[in-house]
Protein backbone atom coordinates (compact mmCIF):
# COMPACT_ATOMS: atom_id res chain seq x y z
CA UNK A 1 0.00 0.00 0.00
CA UNK A 2 1.20 3.70 -1.06
CA UNK A 3 1.01 6.64 1.51
CA UNK A 4 -1.81 7.62 -0.32
CA UNK A 5 -4.14 4.86 -0.26
CA UNK A 6 -2.76 4.63 3.48
CA UNK A 7 -4.03 8.20 3.85
CA UNK A 8 -7.19 7.60 2.18
CA UNK A 9 -7.75 4.75 4.78
CA UNK A 10 -7.59 7.11 7.78
CA UNK A 11 -9.74 9.91 5.92
CA UNK A 12 -12.47 6.86 5.40
CA UNK A 13 -12.53 6.72 8.83
CA UNK A 14 -12.83 10.56 9.66
CA UNK A 15 -15.50 11.16 7.60
CA UNK A 16 -17.46 8.14 8.74
CA UNK A 17 -16.58 9.27 12.32
CA UNK A 18 -18.58 12.70 10.96
CA UNK A 19 -21.33 10.83 10.02
CA UNK A 20 -20.77 11.04 5.94
CA UNK A 21 -22.95 8.46 4.48
CA UNK A 22 -20.34 7.56 2.01
CA UNK A 23 -16.97 7.87 3.64
CA UNK A 24 -14.56 5.37 1.16
CA UNK A 25 -16.52 6.61 -2.19
CA UNK A 26 -15.53 10.70 -1.21
CA UNK A 27 -12.37 9.79 0.34
CA UNK A 28 -11.11 8.08 -2.93
CA UNK A 29 -12.91 10.60 -5.06
CA UNK A 30 -11.40 13.50 -2.97
CA UNK A 31 -7.62 12.02 -3.61
CA UNK A 32 -8.10 11.68 -6.94
CA UNK A 33 -9.22 15.53 -7.14
CA UNK A 34 -6.37 16.74 -5.18
CA UNK A 35 -4.17 14.36 -7.00
CA UNK A 36 -5.48 14.77 -10.53
CA UNK A 37 -5.92 10.74 -11.52
CA UNK A 38 -8.41 9.09 -11.84
CA UNK A 39 -9.79 6.97 -8.56
CA UNK A 40 -8.40 3.58 -10.33
CA UNK A 41 -5.06 5.28 -10.46
CA UNK A 42 -5.06 6.34 -7.07
CA UNK A 43 -2.35 3.59 -6.04
CA UNK A 44 -0.03 5.11 -8.93
CA UNK A 45 0.53 7.96 -6.90
CA UNK A 46 4.12 8.20 -5.86
CA UNK A 47 5.06 8.73 -2.19
CA UNK A 48 6.93 11.94 -2.66
CA UNK A 49 3.79 12.96 -5.05
CA UNK A 50 1.41 12.96 -1.48
CA UNK A 51 -0.36 16.75 -1.70
CA UNK A 52 -0.85 17.75 2.14
CA UNK A 53 -3.65 19.64 0.26
CA UNK A 54 -5.40 16.45 0.26
CA UNK A 55 -6.19 16.67 4.39
CA UNK A 56 -7.52 20.17 3.72
CA UNK A 57 -10.25 19.35 1.42
CA UNK A 58 -11.27 15.88 3.74
CA UNK A 59 -11.51 18.76 6.71
CA UNK A 60 -14.33 20.85 4.49
CA UNK A 61 -16.56 17.21 4.16
CA UNK A 62 -16.15 16.62 7.57
CA UNK A 63 -18.00 19.89 8.22
CA UNK A 64 -20.47 18.01 5.79
CA UNK A 65 -19.17 21.07 2.56
CA UNK A 66 -21.09 18.91 -0.06
CA UNK A 67 -18.31 16.46 -1.90
CA UNK A 68 -19.45 18.46 -5.32
CA UNK A 69 -18.44 21.74 -4.04
CA UNK A 70 -15.30 20.58 -3.21
CA UNK A 71 -14.37 19.17 -6.30
CA UNK A 72 -16.80 21.67 -8.36
CA UNK A 73 -18.11 18.92 -10.41
CA UNK A 74 -21.41 16.72 -10.44
CA UNK A 75 -22.15 13.65 -12.48
CA UNK A 76 -25.49 13.00 -13.92
CA UNK A 77 -26.71 10.08 -16.42
CA UNK A 78 -23.78 10.81 -19.07
CA UNK A 79 -23.21 14.57 -17.92
CA UNK A 80 -20.66 16.14 -16.24
CA UNK A 81 -21.53 19.61 -14.50
CA UNK A 82 -19.96 22.39 -12.88
CA UNK A 83 -21.73 23.27 -9.46
CA UNK A 84 -21.34 25.48 -6.23
CA UNK A 85 -22.54 27.62 -3.74
CA UNK A 86 -26.02 29.33 -5.30
CA UNK A 87 -27.33 25.94 -7.12
CA UNK A 88 -28.84 22.78 -6.37
CA UNK A 89 -26.38 19.96 -6.76
CA UNK A 90 -28.15 17.40 -8.90
CA UNK A 91 -29.35 13.79 -7.28
CA UNK A 92 -29.20 9.98 -8.45
CA UNK A 93 -32.63 9.76 -7.63
CA UNK A 94 -33.30 12.14 -10.36
CA UNK A 95 -32.13 10.12 -13.29
CA UNK A 96 -34.85 7.76 -13.01
CA UNK A 97 -37.09 10.74 -13.49
CA UNK A 98 -34.72 11.47 -16.74
CA UNK A 99 -35.02 7.99 -17.88
CA UNK A 100 -38.87 7.76 -17.62
CA UNK A 101 -39.38 10.82 -19.38
CA UNK A 102 -36.85 10.12 -22.59
CA UNK A 103 -38.91 6.63 -22.89
CA UNK A 104 -42.25 8.52 -23.26
CA UNK A 105 -40.96 10.88 -25.55
CA UNK A 106 -39.60 7.88 -27.66
CA UNK A 107 -42.88 6.51 -27.80
CA UNK A 108 -44.53 9.51 -29.05
CA UNK A 109 -43.20 9.47 -32.10
CA UNK A 110 -42.93 13.02 -32.93
CA UNK A 111 -39.92 13.64 -35.10
CA UNK A 112 -38.69 16.96 -33.13
CA UNK A 113 -40.38 16.78 -29.78
CA UNK A 114 -40.72 20.22 -27.81
CA UNK A 115 -39.81 19.63 -23.93
CA UNK A 116 -39.90 22.00 -21.10
CA UNK A 117 -37.63 21.91 -17.93
CA UNK A 118 -39.11 23.88 -15.26
CA UNK A 119 -36.93 24.67 -12.31
CA UNK A 120 -33.93 23.36 -14.05
CA UNK A 121 -31.08 24.24 -11.21
CA UNK A 122 -27.86 23.25 -12.95
CA UNK A 123 -29.22 22.67 -15.81
CA UNK A 124 -28.98 18.24 -15.52
CA UNK A 125 -32.63 17.72 -16.56
CA UNK A 126 -33.00 19.71 -19.79
CA UNK A 127 -28.90 18.32 -20.81
CA UNK A 128 -29.54 14.99 -20.48
CA UNK A 129 -32.65 15.17 -22.36
CA UNK A 130 -31.11 17.02 -25.01
CA UNK A 131 -28.38 14.53 -25.23
CA UNK A 132 -30.19 11.85 -25.23
CA UNK A 133 -33.59 12.60 -27.19
CA UNK A 134 -31.13 14.51 -30.30
CA UNK A 135 -33.98 16.30 -32.18
CA UNK A 136 -35.51 17.19 -29.54
CA UNK A 137 -36.44 20.89 -28.72
CA UNK A 138 -35.59 21.80 -25.09
CA UNK A 139 -36.16 24.51 -23.15
CA UNK A 140 -35.84 25.83 -19.40
CA UNK A 141 -36.39 28.29 -17.12
CA UNK A 142 -34.71 29.08 -13.67
CA UNK A 143 -35.75 31.54 -11.47
CA UNK A 144 -32.39 32.47 -8.90
CA UNK A 145 -29.45 34.62 -10.34
CA UNK A 146 -27.03 32.84 -8.53
CA UNK A 147 -28.17 29.46 -9.74
CA UNK A 148 -28.12 30.53 -13.32
CA UNK A 149 -24.54 31.63 -12.98
CA UNK A 150 -24.15 27.34 -12.92
CA UNK A 151 -26.36 27.03 -15.58
CA UNK A 152 -25.13 29.23 -18.32
CA UNK A 153 -21.87 27.76 -17.90
CA UNK A 154 -23.15 23.86 -18.22
CA UNK A 155 -25.23 24.91 -21.21
CA UNK A 156 -23.11 26.79 -23.08
CA UNK A 157 -22.61 25.36 -26.34
CA UNK A 158 -25.82 22.91 -26.63
CA UNK A 159 -28.48 23.48 -28.25
CA UNK A 160 -30.86 24.35 -24.64
CA UNK A 161 -32.91 27.45 -24.66
CA UNK A 162 -32.22 28.86 -21.23
CA UNK A 163 -34.31 31.80 -19.91
CA UNK A 164 -34.77 33.18 -16.10
CA UNK A 165 -38.43 33.42 -14.88
CA UNK A 166 -40.92 31.40 -12.43
CA UNK A 167 -41.97 28.21 -13.04
CA UNK A 168 -45.79 29.26 -12.79
CA UNK A 169 -46.07 31.97 -15.22
CA UNK A 170 -42.84 30.82 -18.00
CA UNK A 171 -43.24 30.22 -21.54
CA UNK A 172 -46.36 31.61 -22.49
CA UNK A 173 -45.25 31.54 -26.77
CA UNK A 174 -45.09 28.04 -26.05
CA UNK A 175 -48.76 27.64 -24.64
CA UNK A 176 -50.48 24.11 -26.28
CA UNK A 177 -47.67 23.21 -28.09
CA UNK A 178 -45.38 21.17 -25.60
CA UNK A 179 -44.90 17.45 -25.68
CA UNK A 180 -43.19 16.85 -22.69
CA UNK A 181 -42.87 19.09 -19.44
CA UNK A 182 -40.34 17.80 -16.72
CA UNK A 183 -39.54 19.11 -12.94
CA UNK A 184 -37.03 18.17 -10.14
CA UNK A 185 -39.19 21.51 -8.07
CA UNK A 186 -38.50 22.22 -4.41
CA UNK A 187 -40.70 19.79 -2.25
CA UNK A 188 -39.43 19.62 1.12
CA UNK A 189 -42.16 21.20 3.71
CA UNK A 190 -40.98 23.87 6.13
CA UNK A 191 -41.99 21.70 8.88
CA UNK A 192 -39.22 19.36 8.07
CA UNK A 193 -36.20 21.69 7.83
CA UNK A 194 -33.87 20.09 10.94
CA UNK A 195 -34.53 16.72 9.27
CA UNK A 196 -32.74 18.02 6.28
CA UNK A 197 -29.28 15.97 5.98
CA UNK A 198 -26.88 18.89 6.55
CA UNK A 199 -25.48 19.15 3.31
CA UNK A 200 -28.66 20.23 1.54
CA UNK A 201 -30.13 22.15 4.63
CA UNK A 202 -26.68 24.23 4.97
CA UNK A 203 -25.24 24.33 1.18
CA UNK A 204 -28.47 23.64 -1.40
CA UNK A 205 -30.30 27.24 -1.56
CA UNK A 206 -33.44 26.97 0.11
CA UNK A 207 -35.33 28.01 -2.87
CA UNK A 208 -34.74 24.98 -4.77
CA UNK A 209 -35.52 22.71 -1.19
CA UNK A 210 -38.44 23.97 0.38
CA UNK A 211 -42.19 24.40 -0.42
CA UNK A 212 -44.53 25.51 1.87
CA UNK A 213 -46.13 24.11 4.91
CA UNK A 214 -46.50 20.70 3.05
CA UNK A 215 -43.88 21.33 0.47
CA UNK A 216 -46.31 20.98 -2.48
CA UNK A 217 -46.70 24.56 -2.97
CA UNK A 218 -44.86 24.79 -6.39
CA UNK A 219 -45.75 21.50 -7.60
CA UNK A 220 -49.51 23.01 -7.19
CA UNK A 221 -48.44 25.58 -9.93
CA UNK A 222 -46.45 23.52 -11.95
CA UNK A 223 -49.99 21.80 -12.43
CA UNK A 224 -51.03 24.20 -13.71
CA UNK A 225 -48.53 25.24 -16.05
CA UNK A 226 -47.97 22.26 -17.60
CA UNK A 227 -51.80 21.89 -18.47
CA UNK A 228 -51.37 25.15 -20.61
CA UNK A 229 -48.03 24.23 -21.62
CA UNK A 230 -49.02 20.49 -23.13
CA UNK A 231 -50.62 19.75 -26.36
CA UNK A 232 -53.28 17.21 -25.56
CA UNK A 233 -51.98 13.73 -25.04
CA UNK A 234 -48.47 15.56 -24.05
CA UNK A 235 -47.11 14.28 -20.25
CA UNK A 236 -45.52 15.79 -17.51
CA UNK A 237 -43.14 14.16 -14.91
CA UNK A 238 -42.89 15.80 -11.11
CA UNK A 239 -40.60 14.70 -9.03
CA UNK A 240 -41.29 14.25 -5.03
CA UNK A 241 -40.18 13.21 -2.06
CA UNK A 242 -40.83 9.48 -0.90
CA UNK A 243 -43.16 10.32 1.29
CA UNK A 244 -45.73 11.91 -0.64
CA UNK A 245 -46.54 9.18 -3.12
CA UNK A 246 -49.95 9.27 -2.22
CA UNK A 247 -50.32 12.83 -2.71
CA UNK A 248 -48.81 14.38 -5.65
CA UNK A 249 -50.76 12.07 -8.01
CA UNK A 250 -53.93 13.64 -6.77
CA UNK A 251 -52.97 17.17 -7.56
CA UNK A 252 -53.49 15.81 -11.40
CA UNK A 253 -56.74 15.44 -11.08
CA UNK A 254 -59.18 14.43 -13.79
CA UNK A 255 -61.24 17.32 -13.48
CA UNK A 256 -58.57 19.40 -14.36
CA UNK A 257 -58.12 17.86 -17.29
CA UNK A 258 -55.85 15.32 -16.83
CA UNK A 259 -55.59 11.57 -17.17
CA UNK A 260 -53.80 8.25 -16.54
CA UNK A 261 -51.95 10.00 -13.56
CA UNK A 262 -50.21 7.18 -11.47
CA UNK A 263 -46.89 6.97 -9.71
CA UNK A 264 -43.47 6.12 -10.04
CA UNK A 265 -40.73 4.46 -7.55
CA UNK A 266 -36.88 5.25 -7.59
CA UNK A 267 -33.91 2.83 -7.91
CA UNK A 268 -34.41 2.00 -4.48
CA UNK A 269 -38.41 0.93 -4.66
CA UNK A 270 -39.60 4.29 -3.13
CA UNK A 271 -41.89 6.49 -4.58
CA UNK A 272 -40.07 9.39 -6.86
CA UNK A 273 -42.06 10.95 -9.23
CA UNK A 274 -45.50 11.26 -10.34
CA UNK A 275 -46.39 10.94 -14.18
CA UNK A 276 -49.57 12.76 -15.86
CA UNK A 277 -51.17 13.18 -19.42
CA UNK A 278 -53.12 16.20 -20.85
CA UNK A 279 -56.63 15.23 -21.28
CA UNK A 280 -57.71 14.54 -24.77
CA UNK A 281 -60.21 17.34 -25.79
Amino acid sequence: MNLLLAEVAQATQRLADAGVPSPRNDAEELAAFVHAVKRGALHTVKDSDFDARYWEVIARREQREPLQHITGRAYFRYLELQVGPGVFVPRPETESVVGWAIDAVRAMDVVEPCIVDLCTGSGAIALALAQEVPRSRVHAVELSDDALRWTRKNVEGSRVDLRQGDARTAFPDLDGQVDLVVSNPPYIPLTEWEYVAPEARDYDPGLALFSGEDGLDLIRGIERTAHRLLRPGGVVVVEHADTQGGQVPWIFAEERGWADAADHPDLNNRPRFATARKALP
